[in-house]
């Protein structure tokens, strides 16, 4: 497909999105607007528009690769996604009240009543961290994807390629902040959704079938086992593993998470809060169904065509863009791109918000949408901008997609003290903790757990962790806790 033809198609969807952030805030810039969205969102938008920032890039290509893996994944992602289910309920009945309750903007605000300000800082610290690495490294697949297609053919160096991206990115969000990006992921969701629809239809044009007889091929085909018992030790498959990690995963990167959770904050009630919740969750099961079964088509396709890719996460892009035609390669690039920046936009807002927040102390003014605090948050915003650029040419500079993975997973590792933090700050009301001891103990846990992940086989008879692995983070943050706090009958102690 011509690069020209794709990169008219981009600029038109960023033109698109330009217009809704003119819409949206030209009546409104402050702070409130930016943070929460005024708090008067509509729930069943944000419920939609939250599928595509929880559907990164990622999952786009990872997903629907990892069907037909050599290490037999098949369908088992699919386990992890009735994980993911039960992770949602329970941040939408457990964790949503509180933050109502308490009326937060940063939900890390919590922490600083619960636990001291100490806690405070390094749980939104952690976020920071957590949310710039991970955004970093999504944007970072879809920017490769762009430079090979597009920018190659221009000799455009691949640093600027980022710049672009970020650019685009940052204009149709300094203003409206939350409230713009609650109206263009709703449209970007869109994008995807529509896309994976139409992968399915042109694939199984492309194969002479019609859905019904799809069905029966991905059924009957050597891709589709959903459910693994076997070799609770030793597989990483095994359901117990996929859905525990998958539950945790969600409640840590999701109800601790400052991005997601700030769209919930931006309802007016905990009621619509919940609605979206549960709407969100079946959806979300619903499209990772399809997005399995695209995989399972590709490679159905891939054996029809003689197509053989180096690494799974090829497949999708190699048959959408060089094989299926125009139309279907300017819908798969509409959804990959939809994807991937539903995530970064709102990362960046979420990590502009917390920072002003949590860190320049925005909620503790009177005056929060005075010109000066919006102005500091414009530069913040600008802040992390440049920050993310940095992150995905560093990326870029180690060229290693085993050190790549292995950061991108480190990162993943950070949210188990979160749960640790939150779990300790829930059900250990009556324990005080050495408040300057928290940053110690929650960057000790991940490193026991990096350990554990590299020595298991050898030290717990042949047991290998997967996702699970989050649970033993947040239980040794929440042991480290225990064991350094005492009652608060007693006088408080300082470390």
């Amino acid at each position: 497909m011509s690069p020209a033809i794709l990169l008219s198609f981009i600029i038109g969807y960023f033109l698109v999105l330009l217009v809704i952030s003119y819409l949206t805030s030209r009546k409104s810039t402050d702070n409130d607007t930016f943070f929460v969205a005024n708090r008067n969102s509509k729930w069943y938008l944000v419920a939609f528009g939250m599928i595509g920032t929880a559907l990164s890039g990622v999952t786009f290509i990872s997903v629907p690769g990892k069907v037909g893996a050599p290490t037999g994944d098949q369908f088992e992602y699919f386990q992890f996604v009735l994980g993911n289910a039960a992770g949602f309920i329970i941040v939408a009945t457990v964790l949503l009240p509180l933050y109502y309750r308490l009326k937060l903007t940063s939900i890390y605000s919590y922490i600083e009543t619960a636990l001291g300000t100490w806690s405070y800082k390094t749980a939104a610290g952690i976020f920071l961290i957590s949310r710039i690495i991970g955004s970093g490294f999504r944007l970072y697949l879809v920017v490769i994807v762009l430079q090979k297609f597009i920018f190659d053919s221009y000799h455009v160096p691949f640093a600027v390629t980022v710049l672009i991206c970020l650019l685009l990115i940052w204009s149709y969000t300094f203003k409206g902040g939350l409230k713009t990006i609650i109206i263009t992921d709703s449209l970007q969701t869109l994008f995807l959704v529509s896309s994976v629809f139409l992968s399915i239809i042109f694939i199984c044009r492309s194969l002479h079938l019609n859905i019904f007889e799809a069905f029966d091929a991905v059924k009957n085909s050597s891709y589709s086992k959903v459910f693994f018992f076997n070799d609770f030790l030793s597989s990483k498959f095994h359901f117990v593993k996929a859905f525990l990690g998958g539950m945790f995963i969600t409640i840590a990167m999701v109800g601790l998470d400052q991005d997601l959770m700030q769209k919930n904050l931006s309802l007016s009630n905990i009621r619509e809060a919940k609605k979206n919740m549960f709407s969100f969750t079946a959806v979300f099961v619903v499209i990772n169904i399809f997005f399995l079964s695209v995989g399972a088509l590709l490679y159905i396709y891939a054996a029809h065509n003689g197509i053989k890719v180096a690494k799974t996460d090829y497949l999708y892009p190699t048959i959408a863009l060089q094989y299926l035609g125009i139309i279907p390669a300017m819908v798969f690039m509409l959804g990959l791109t939809a994807a991937t920046f539903a995530t970064t936009d709102s990362a960046l807002t979420a990590l502009t918000t917390s920072f002003c927040v949590d860190f320049l102390g925005f909620n503790k003014r009177e005056a929060i949408n005075s010109k000066k605090n919006v102005n500091t948050r414009h530069f913040v915003h600008i802040g992390f901008s440049v920050l993310m650029l940095l992150t995905i040419i560093a990326f870029n500079a180690i060229n290693n997609d085993a050190v790549v993975t292995a950061i991108f997973k480190v990162a993943s590792y950070t949210y188990g003290p979160l749960l640790g933090l939150y779990s300790f700050g829930l059900f250990m009301k009556n324990r005080q903790v050495r408040d300057k001891l928290v940053p110690f103990i929650c960057l000790i846990s991940p490193a026991i757990c990096y350990f554990l992940s590299t020595s298991s086989k050898a030290l717990l008879g042949g047991y290998v962790f997967d996702n699970e692995l989050i649970i033993v983070n947040g239980l040794i943050t929440f042991a480290g806790l225990l064991i350094t706090s005492a009652s608060k009958t007693k006088t408080p102690i300082s470390a």
